[in-house]
């Protein structure tokens, strides 16, 4: 099989699971669970990178799907410039850094200077 639709294959069955453990947290929670193991096993064993969003939405310490306000928490520091994440289920805490966009005014005076 060719190497391209290998992972195209491996990918889409990744976002059939990622969206149905999102459908079914509300109802099944221990089966989102599930889903998301499953996202995690077959992205390591076939070697396929997990977009950002995915990568996201499941605990790295317990992979456990995470669903903001029922069993994560998000916060956002300005201080760390890092959106910070807490699993609910293990404690876990991950941060992601962000940078801020320049506003408007601040382009105008720059552009005004030189």
């Amino acid at each position: 099989m060719n190497e391209n639709k290998r992972e195209e294959l491996i990918r889409e069955r990744i976002d059939k699971l990622f969206v149905l453990a999102e459908k079914n947290f509300r109802n099944h929670p221990e089966r989102s669970h599930r889903y998301a193991v499953l996202i995690r096993k077959l992205s390591m064993r076939h070697n396929v990178r997990l977009r950002s969003e995915i990568r996201r939405r499941i605990c790295r310490k317990c992979n456990k799907f995470l669903v903001p306000g029922q069993n994560c928490r998000i916060r956002i520091n300005d201080n760390q410039k890092a959106v910070i994440i807490t699993c609910l289920e293990c404690n876990n805490t991950v941060r992601y850094p962000y940078r801020r966009e320049k506003s408007k005014t601040n382009k105008k005076k720059k552009t005004n200077i030189k």
